[in-house]
This record gives C-alpha cells, sequence and structure tokens, in this order.
C-alpha cells in the first residue's frame, strides 16, 4: 500500500543524506549524556549497528532478492537497525526532543524511502509479492527461517556499511566528550 505520493517519496529519497548533515547539528546541540544514558543507549545502538552490518552482508543490490539472513525476518533490516541506532543514540543523550525527532524523520522521510524501493523491487523481481506476502515490512516475525543467501563480508565491504559505524563511533566519541 502507498501511503505517499511519489513525487513525495522521490523528493524526500533524495534530501535524506543532506538533511542528515542538519540531523547531526540538532544531535551536538540536544545532547546532554550522562555515564548512565550512556550505559543504556550505547548498548542499544551497537544492536542496530551489528543488525545493519548483517543486513549488508547479505544484501546484492538489484542483482538478487535478499532472503537471507536478518531478510528472513523482516524485508527492511537495514531500516530496522537505523531506527535502533537513532534510538540508542536518543537514549545516550538523555534528550526527549531527539527522539521526536528521529521518530518524526522516520515516519516522514525513511517510510516513503521504504514505499519507493519496495515498488522498485517488484519491478525487477518477480517473486518479490511471494517474499513480501511471508515476511513483515518491519516488525520482525520470528519463526522458521525462509532460505537464502548468507552473510558475505565482499557485500558488506561493497555495500559500504563501515561508514554507518564511522558515523556512530564519531557521535559516541562526542558524547563521551560532552
Amino acid at each position: 500500500m502507498n501511503f505517499f505520493p511519489k513525487a513525495y517519496a522521490d523528493a524526500v529519497a533524495r534530501l535524506r543524506v543532506p538533511s542528515g548533515f542538519l540531523i547531526v547539528v540538532v544531535f551536538a546541540w540536544f545532547s546532554h549524556p550522562t555515564a548512565e544514558s550512556l550505559l543504556w543507549g550505547v548498548p542499544v545502538s551497537l544492536v542496530g549497528l551489528a543488525l545493519r552490518a548483517w543486513a549488508a552482508g547479505c544484501l546484492a543490490k538489484n542483482q538478487q532478492l535478499a532472503t537471507g539472513g536478518p531478510y528472513r525476518y523482516t524485508r527492511n533490516p537495514l531500516y530496522v537497525g537505523t531506527l535502533l541506532v537513532a534510538a540508542g543514540l536518543a537514549i545516550a543523550a538523555r534528550s526527549v526532543w531527539l527522539a521526536a525527532l528521529f521518530a518524526v524523520v522516520f515516519l516522514f522521510v525513511y517510510l516513503p524511502v521504504i514505499q519507493n524501493e519496495e515498488q522498485h523491487l517488484r519491478k525487477i523481481f518477480p517473486d518479490y509479492d511471494a517474499y513480501a506476502e511471508g515476511v513483515p515490512a518491519l516488525w520482525p516475525r520470528f519463526g522458521p527461517p525462509l532460505e537464502g543467501e548468507a552473510f558475505r563480508w565482499s557485500l558488506y565491504r561493497k555495500n559500504q556499511e563501515y561508514q554507518a559505524g564511522a558515523g556512530f563511533l564519531i557521535g559516541l566519541l562526542y558524547l563521551l566528550w560532552k
């Protein structure tokens, strides 16, 4: 089901990365971490980063439908991982405002992007509809896994997922400094 007009989803997809720099500035401004908030938030973010890494290592973009690894449980593990990283950072930063901002960004930026990506996948992979029937878009379904490709370091590197880890490390160092 399409919730967002295609023109809006296309525009948001183009602005997603540049708007991330604005979010970094807001993150820096509204962060008020404590040792306790870091102890709670950092593990949540690390789980998100691990999920993103696992997903990136199972994703051959536009070449093969990803159904292995975390794609067995959710169609969008990279976005679920992003959500966990953001939640962990908001907890670590001890900021309700950041949590609200991240939620708004997820609803009005990431959901339209997911919608566009699913339309694209339906066009290039005829078996996408069958896959989508058995695997939820975001909330993971735990149960008997579907068959699919396993994690490959070459895909992790090709998808440049190490950049998410580097960005998180910079944010963590900032919080530790602040």
